[in-house]
């Protein structure tokens, strides 16, 4: 292990802890009213904002951890379906991107209506082929991850549309693609660079610190697939992901 991989499991080890008591005790806070009090409006919203925050951070440990463990050829096997998963790593992206969209799926009763919430922002989504009804055997929270960072990214980068296409008979093929201002060609190679942002002045304000490409290259070469990415300006971006099965 050099000086850099011992500095940052560190650094996961120290931030477990922490996030772990915030998270609680707004959870409490929260939810426990005849312990803590009654809350007002306000204080609940702003309560649910810290909470909501907490997570993101949390996630983000989360992701650097399962990081390591692709790099180190751990994964966790199991069947599991590619609708379901879809649908928590898109919820997941919106409650990074748009809260107030993900607030709304997650009380929509029936497949129907989510779907119908989804396309009336733009977000559309399919699933073909052996997957759609057939489970797929990896680890489903590594895949999770990967369609969170992809979808993450799409949205964040899209004018009007993000577009999600699973498919494949045995190898899984994941492509996530948006209408947004794409990628010059001379730095399409340089996305997967930790800490690398695409040099936009017409979106100045998207947040982000370039990691989510980077991790989910690492996590598919990790799990013997390959991920490919195709953009044109003013036109839009493709990135397309083949994992085969554990």
């Amino acid at each position: 292990m050099n000086d850099k991989e011992g500095l940052v499991d560190l650094l996961i080890h120290d931030l477990v802890g922490p996030l772990s008591v915030a998270s609680t005790s707004v959870t409490n806070l929260l939810y426990k009213a005849e312990r803590y009090g009654p809350l007002s409006d306000q204080q609940r919203r702003a309560l649910e904002r810290a909470l909501r925050n907490v997570q993101k951070s949390q996630n983000l440990v989360q992701e650097i951890v399962e990081i390591s463990r692709s790099k180190e050829g751990l994964f966790q096997k199991g069947l599991f379906s590619m609708k379901e998963v879809v649908k928590e790593a898109l919820l997941d992206a919106l409650e990074t991107t748009f809260p107030h969209e993900a607030e709304k799926l997650c009380s929509s009763p029936n497949a129907e209506e989510f779907e119908q919430i989804l396309e009336s922002h733009g977000i559309f989504t399919e699933i073909t082929g052996k997957y759609c009804q057939s489970p797929f055997c990896h680890d489903q929270r590594k895949i999770c991850q990967i369609l969170r960072n992809l979808m993450s990214n799409a949205l964040k980068y899209r004018h009007r549309r993000m577009s999600v296409f699973i498919s494949g008979e045995i190898d899984l093929v994941v492509s996530v693609e948006n209408d947004g201002f794409g990628i010059p060609k001379e730095e399409l190679e340089a996305v997967f660079k930790k800490f690398y942002r695409v040099r936009d002045g017409r979106r100045p304000e998207i947040a982000g610190l370039g990691l989510g490409l980077t991790g989910v290259k690492t996590m598919v070469q990790a799990m013997g697939g390959e991920i490919t990415l195709e953009s044109h300006e003013e036109v839009g971006t493709r990135f397309t992901v083949r994992i085969p099965p554990l």
